[in-house]
Protein backbone atom coordinates (compact mmCIF):
# COMPACT_ATOMS: atom_id res chain seq x y z
CA UNK A 1 0.00 0.00 0.00
CA UNK A 2 2.89 2.50 1.00
CA UNK A 3 6.54 2.26 -0.58
CA UNK A 4 8.88 5.05 0.38
CA UNK A 5 12.97 5.49 -0.33
CA UNK A 6 14.68 7.77 0.89
CA UNK A 7 11.89 10.33 1.34
CA UNK A 8 13.14 13.56 2.25
CA UNK A 9 11.31 17.02 3.68
CA UNK A 10 12.51 20.16 4.61
CA UNK A 11 10.99 23.16 5.65
CA UNK A 12 12.25 27.03 5.27
CA UNK A 13 12.70 28.95 8.44
CA UNK A 14 14.36 32.55 7.76
CA UNK A 15 17.50 31.41 5.57
CA UNK A 16 17.80 28.23 6.83
CA UNK A 17 16.10 24.64 5.58
CA UNK A 18 14.66 22.47 8.48
CA UNK A 19 14.80 18.93 7.82
CA UNK A 20 11.44 17.46 9.15
CA UNK A 21 11.71 14.03 7.85
CA UNK A 22 15.40 12.67 6.32
CA UNK A 23 15.79 9.72 4.46
CA UNK A 24 12.87 7.58 5.24
CA UNK A 25 12.58 3.57 4.18
CA UNK A 26 9.30 2.37 5.22
CA UNK A 27 6.80 -0.54 3.16
CA UNK A 28 2.95 -0.44 4.39
CA UNK A 29 0.95 -3.34 3.62
CA UNK A 30 -2.51 -3.43 2.51
CA UNK A 31 -4.74 -3.79 5.39
CA UNK A 32 -2.19 -3.09 8.42
CA UNK A 33 -3.01 -0.58 11.11
CA UNK A 34 0.07 1.35 11.63
CA UNK A 35 0.84 3.77 14.25
CA UNK A 36 3.16 5.90 14.10
CA UNK A 37 4.77 7.77 17.35
CA UNK A 38 7.28 10.31 18.46
CA UNK A 39 7.79 13.52 20.28
CA UNK A 40 6.55 16.69 18.93
CA UNK A 41 8.77 17.71 15.99
CA UNK A 42 9.88 14.38 15.45
CA UNK A 43 8.35 14.82 11.86
CA UNK A 44 5.56 12.34 12.15
CA UNK A 45 2.64 14.37 10.86
CA UNK A 46 4.54 16.05 8.01
CA UNK A 47 5.46 11.95 7.12
CA UNK A 48 1.57 11.59 7.37
CA UNK A 49 0.87 14.62 4.79
CA UNK A 50 3.42 12.86 2.40
CA UNK A 51 1.86 9.48 2.60
CA UNK A 52 -1.69 11.12 2.09
CA UNK A 53 -0.54 13.25 -0.59
CA UNK A 54 -0.99 16.50 1.22
CA UNK A 55 2.15 17.77 0.86
CA UNK A 56 4.84 17.02 -1.48
CA UNK A 57 8.56 15.41 -0.88
CA UNK A 58 11.88 17.61 -1.72
CA UNK A 59 13.42 14.13 -2.74
CA UNK A 60 13.05 10.44 -2.64
CA UNK A 61 10.29 8.07 -3.76
CA UNK A 62 6.81 7.14 -2.61
CA UNK A 63 4.47 5.23 -4.11
CA UNK A 64 0.90 4.64 -2.51
CA UNK A 65 -1.90 2.61 -4.00
CA UNK A 66 -0.36 2.03 -6.93
CA UNK A 67 0.45 6.19 -7.73
CA UNK A 68 4.34 7.47 -7.55
CA UNK A 69 3.38 10.29 -5.95
CA UNK A 70 6.88 12.20 -5.77
CA UNK A 71 6.17 12.23 -9.92
CA UNK A 72 2.04 12.80 -9.75
CA UNK A 73 0.79 16.35 -10.91
CA UNK A 74 -1.56 18.30 -8.47
CA UNK A 75 -4.77 17.24 -10.63
CA UNK A 76 -3.27 13.85 -10.52
CA UNK A 77 -2.97 13.81 -6.75
CA UNK A 78 -6.45 15.52 -6.28
CA UNK A 79 -8.53 12.79 -7.81
CA UNK A 80 -5.97 10.38 -6.07
CA UNK A 81 -7.11 12.06 -2.77
CA UNK A 82 -10.76 12.03 -3.59
CA UNK A 83 -10.98 8.44 -4.54
CA UNK A 84 -7.71 6.43 -2.46
CA UNK A 85 -7.61 8.67 0.98
CA UNK A 86 -9.84 8.80 3.57
CA UNK A 87 -8.55 11.83 6.43
CA UNK A 88 -9.49 12.32 9.44
CA UNK A 89 -7.95 15.81 11.36
CA UNK A 90 -7.50 16.41 15.41
CA UNK A 91 -10.10 18.73 14.99
CA UNK A 92 -13.19 16.94 12.96
CA UNK A 93 -13.42 19.43 10.27
CA UNK A 94 -17.46 18.70 10.26
CA UNK A 95 -20.08 21.41 8.39
CA UNK A 96 -21.29 23.11 11.01
CA UNK A 97 -24.95 23.72 9.33
CA UNK A 98 -25.10 20.51 7.36
CA UNK A 99 -26.57 16.87 9.78
CA UNK A 100 -24.59 14.19 10.44
CA UNK A 101 -25.71 12.10 7.76
CA UNK A 102 -25.31 15.00 5.25
CA UNK A 103 -21.28 15.48 7.05
CA UNK A 104 -20.37 12.04 6.22
CA UNK A 105 -21.73 11.85 2.59
CA UNK A 106 -20.19 15.20 1.84
CA UNK A 107 -17.54 13.63 -0.49
CA UNK A 108 -19.31 12.18 -2.31
CA UNK A 109 -21.22 14.45 -3.42
CA UNK A 110 -18.31 17.26 -3.92
CA UNK A 111 -17.26 14.26 -6.05
CA UNK A 112 -20.80 14.29 -8.27
CA UNK A 113 -21.61 10.87 -7.23
CA UNK A 114 -25.39 9.19 -6.91
CA UNK A 115 -26.59 10.42 -3.34
CA UNK A 116 -28.82 7.98 -3.21
CA UNK A 117 -27.24 5.24 -2.79
CA UNK A 118 -24.64 7.54 -0.80
CA UNK A 119 -27.30 7.68 1.97
CA UNK A 120 -28.24 4.65 2.30
CA UNK A 121 -24.20 3.80 3.32
CA UNK A 122 -23.64 6.74 5.23
CA UNK A 123 -26.63 5.09 7.00
CA UNK A 124 -23.73 1.64 7.59
CA UNK A 125 -21.01 3.78 8.45
CA UNK A 126 -22.65 5.65 11.20
CA UNK A 127 -24.38 2.52 12.53
CA UNK A 128 -20.66 0.78 12.75
CA UNK A 129 -19.81 3.78 14.76
CA UNK A 130 -22.31 3.34 16.81
CA UNK A 131 -24.52 6.82 15.82
CA UNK A 132 -27.42 5.44 14.06
CA UNK A 133 -30.09 7.71 16.11
CA UNK A 134 -27.65 10.40 15.42
CA UNK A 135 -28.17 10.95 11.82
CA UNK A 136 -30.35 14.22 11.72
CA UNK A 137 -28.54 16.01 14.65
CA UNK A 138 -26.07 18.90 13.93
CA UNK A 139 -22.50 18.85 15.22
CA UNK A 140 -22.73 21.48 18.10
CA UNK A 141 -25.29 18.66 19.45
CA UNK A 142 -22.80 16.10 19.89
CA UNK A 143 -19.84 15.80 21.87
CA UNK A 144 -16.11 15.33 20.66
CA UNK A 145 -15.97 12.02 20.76
CA UNK A 146 -19.18 11.71 18.78
CA UNK A 147 -17.65 14.22 15.82
CA UNK A 148 -14.74 12.19 15.92
CA UNK A 149 -16.54 9.12 14.94
CA UNK A 150 -18.62 11.26 12.56
CA UNK A 151 -15.38 11.82 11.17
CA UNK A 152 -14.51 8.46 10.71
CA UNK A 153 -17.74 7.71 8.84
CA UNK A 154 -17.09 10.12 6.16
CA UNK A 155 -13.68 8.96 5.95
CA UNK A 156 -14.46 6.02 4.99
CA UNK A 157 -17.62 6.85 2.72
CA UNK A 158 -16.02 6.67 -0.63
CA UNK A 159 -14.09 3.19 0.48
CA UNK A 160 -10.74 4.28 0.07
CA UNK A 161 -8.37 1.84 0.12
CA UNK A 162 -5.96 3.95 2.75
CA UNK A 163 -7.18 6.25 5.98
CA UNK A 164 -4.60 8.58 7.26
CA UNK A 165 -5.55 10.22 10.89
CA UNK A 166 -3.74 12.86 12.81
CA UNK A 167 -4.28 12.52 16.57
CA UNK A 168 -7.57 11.46 16.09
CA UNK A 169 -7.76 11.38 20.17
CA UNK A 170 -5.99 14.34 20.85
CA UNK A 171 -8.73 16.09 21.87
CA UNK A 172 -10.95 13.40 23.71
CA UNK A 173 -11.71 12.38 27.32
CA UNK A 174 -10.24 8.61 28.21
CA UNK A 175 -14.13 7.59 27.71
CA UNK A 176 -14.23 8.70 24.17
CA UNK A 177 -10.74 8.36 23.15
CA UNK A 178 -11.50 4.22 23.85
CA UNK A 179 -14.65 4.47 21.97
CA UNK A 180 -12.86 6.10 19.19
CA UNK A 181 -10.06 2.92 19.80
CA UNK A 182 -13.28 0.52 18.82
CA UNK A 183 -13.83 2.36 15.62
CA UNK A 184 -10.19 1.96 14.79
CA UNK A 185 -10.34 -1.91 15.89
CA UNK A 186 -13.31 -2.13 13.88
CA UNK A 187 -11.84 -0.99 10.95
CA UNK A 188 -8.83 -2.77 11.00
CA UNK A 189 -10.39 -5.87 11.53
CA UNK A 190 -13.41 -5.60 8.52
CA UNK A 191 -10.41 -4.90 6.28
CA UNK A 192 -12.54 -1.91 5.03
CA UNK A 193 -8.97 0.07 4.86
CA UNK A 194 -5.29 0.22 5.08
CA UNK A 195 -5.12 2.41 8.98
CA UNK A 196 -1.96 5.67 9.66
CA UNK A 197 -2.60 6.98 12.90
CA UNK A 198 -0.23 9.69 13.84
CA UNK A 199 -0.33 9.28 17.80
CA UNK A 200 0.34 10.52 21.60
CA UNK A 201 -1.07 8.16 22.87
CA UNK A 202 0.17 5.09 24.47
CA UNK A 203 -3.62 3.19 23.71
CA UNK A 204 -3.81 3.80 20.25
CA UNK A 205 -0.59 2.82 19.95
CA UNK A 206 -1.20 -0.41 21.18
CA UNK A 207 -4.61 -1.01 19.30
CA UNK A 208 -2.19 -1.13 15.98
CA UNK A 209 -0.74 -4.46 14.12
CA UNK A 210 2.43 -2.35 13.69
CA UNK A 211 4.34 0.71 15.70
CA UNK A 212 6.94 2.97 13.83
CA UNK A 213 8.88 5.35 15.92
CA UNK A 214 10.13 8.59 14.95
CA UNK A 215 12.55 11.18 16.09
CA UNK A 216 14.57 13.68 14.61
CA UNK A 217 12.96 13.50 11.22
CA UNK A 218 14.12 9.54 10.96
CA UNK A 219 12.20 6.11 11.34
CA UNK A 220 14.09 4.43 14.44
Amino acid sequence: MVHCRQLSRSYASGDLYVPAVREVDLDIGDGEFVAITGPSGSGKSTLLNLIGSLDAPDSGEIEVAGLALHRASEAEKTEFRRRQIGIVFQFFNLMPTMTVRENVVLPLALRGDDLRAGRERAGELLALVGLSERQEHFPHQLSGGEMQRVAFARALIHEPRLVIADEPTGNLDSANRDRVIEVLRDIHHRGLATLVVVTHEEEVAEAASRRLEMRDGRLL
